[in-house]
């Protein structure tokens, strides 16, 4: 088991870290233009009682403490989250999902929303962890590198597939089997981000933009382009624009990335490197183009008719906020009953309409064109077979590479 260390985390690391609490994902606002409704609460179908025969214990065992099950006697379940990242009523003091969940269940959900940064709240909870203690939490929502690195470690428990018939029936293909999870075995998305190239009609002035190269090499829009200062969705685009597949690169192939983009910053052609503060530049017109998430767009083309987006010929990048249990968890079978919960096409459909991020569960579109028909109709909400195709996942980093790939990022970005 690999263990974890904080006083041997590296310059580049530790700027990384930093750097993604002023403006990377920590500091996103990319729930915050959403509707302050969903057009109407959606009627939500109780949980079926499926067979779980046939369902595979898939994936490796590594690590994973258990406690004692209290489940059946206290009818809680305490659930971490990020901040604006699931369905509110109008008068923003309630979950219209989680509300249901409760009255079909008799579990009663404490959901706090105290996870603002990937490593930061890692830092919180490791210590806890690393001595086999109760974290206080039942279930966690963490981006896929730092699942891959939990389930690393061990700190997190195997899933009950016999509590999750749902999840295990109507997970998206896309999603199925990450190299760090294979057929996931400790973890499921909440929802999943698509990362694209964003645009402002207005400011692209009849310039055409259709590829990662367009953005790197038009001279026509030097000093007009931004990427994101999220290492694996810039190094992701731009290596699959390059004819390399993220889920298989070597060391030569990241360099070979790091040297073309830093070619593009030498010459003034990036304008500079962001957060999810690009949706201002964007929406101004100081970005004609860049790199974006494609949540945000959907927020943004509700707004500015003039923002639009691209899917590359070459493909894009996905990654997945995922939903995991953490050792020593004092109401797993809760914990597991919540997950499979959003796996059901309504509760998932309310969830989607509100966030506006890709849908982890098939099936969903026809509860979602009940609450919003454009939302349905959306493959930046909902990917249809075409799109899932064309997308790619960045592969998992052991620490070594973790550590070397983000001191050449920092460089580049100049963090």
């Amino acid at each position: 088991m690999e263990q974890y260390e904080p006083d041997r985390l590296s310059p580049a690391v530790a700027a990384a870290m930093r750097r993604s609490l002023r403006d990377g994902r920590a500091a996103m606002t990319r729930r915050s233009l959403l509707r302050a409704s969903t057009g109407g609460a959606l009627a939500l179908g109780g949980l079926a009682t499926l067979s779980a025969c046939g369902i595979p214990a898939a994936g490796k065992t590594q690590g994973g403490q258990s406690a004692d099950d209290h489940s059946a006697k206290e009818k809680e379940v305490d659930f971490s989250n990020w901040p604006q990242y699931i369905d509110v009523d109008n008068s923003q003091k309630h979950h219209p999902t989680l509300d249901a969940f409760r009255k079909q269940t008799g579990i009663t959900v404490k959901y706090t929303e105290d996870i603002n940064d990937n490593d930061e709240f890692f830092g919180k909870i490791q210590p806890q962890l690393a001595a086999g203690q109760d974290t206080g939490r039942d279930l966690l929502v963490l981006t896929d590198w730092l699942a891959a690195r939990m389930i690393r470690l061990g700190y997190v428990q195997k899933l009950d597939a016999s509590n999750l018939p749902h999840a295990f029936a109507n997970l998206s293909e896309q999603f199925r089997s990450p190299d760090w999870d294979p057929g996931r075995a400790y973890s499921y998305p909440w929802q999943g981000i698509s990362t694209v190239i964003a645009y402002n009609k207005k400011a692209l002035d009849g310039v055409e933009v259709k590829s990662i190269s367009d953005l790197l090499d038009n001279p026509k829009l030097k000093g007009r382009v931004g990427f994101l200062t999220e290492m694996r969705d810039t190094i992701g685009m731009t290596m699959l624009d390059m004819g390399k597949d993220p889920a298989k690169f070597t060391g030569d192939d990241f360099d070979a990335v790091i040297a073309r983009l830093q070619k593009a910053v030498d010459m003034g052609q990036i304008r500079r490197f962001t957060g999810n503060d690009y949706t201002s530049d964007l929406t101004k017109g100081d970005f004609a183009a860049c790199v974006a998430w494609g949540g945000d767009i959907v927020q943004l083309q509700a707004d500015n008719p003039d923002v639009g987006y691209v899917i590359p010929a070459s493909g894009y990048m996905t990654s997945t906020d995922n939903m995991l249990i953490p050792n020593k968890a004092r109401h797993k079978t809760n914990a597991e009953r919540l997950i499979d919960y959003y796996y059901q096409p309504g509760p998932a459909a309310q969830l989607a309409a509100y966030v506006n991020y890709v849908s982890p569960v098939a099936g969903v579109v026809p509860y979602l064109a009940k609450i919003d028909k454009s939302a349905a109709t959306n493959p930046l909400i909902v990917p249809d077979k075409a799109m899932q195709a064309r997308s790619h996942a960045f592969r998992a980093l052991s620490s070594k590479e973790e550590t070397a790939y983000q001191q050449k990022f920092a460089k580049l970005t100049g963090a």
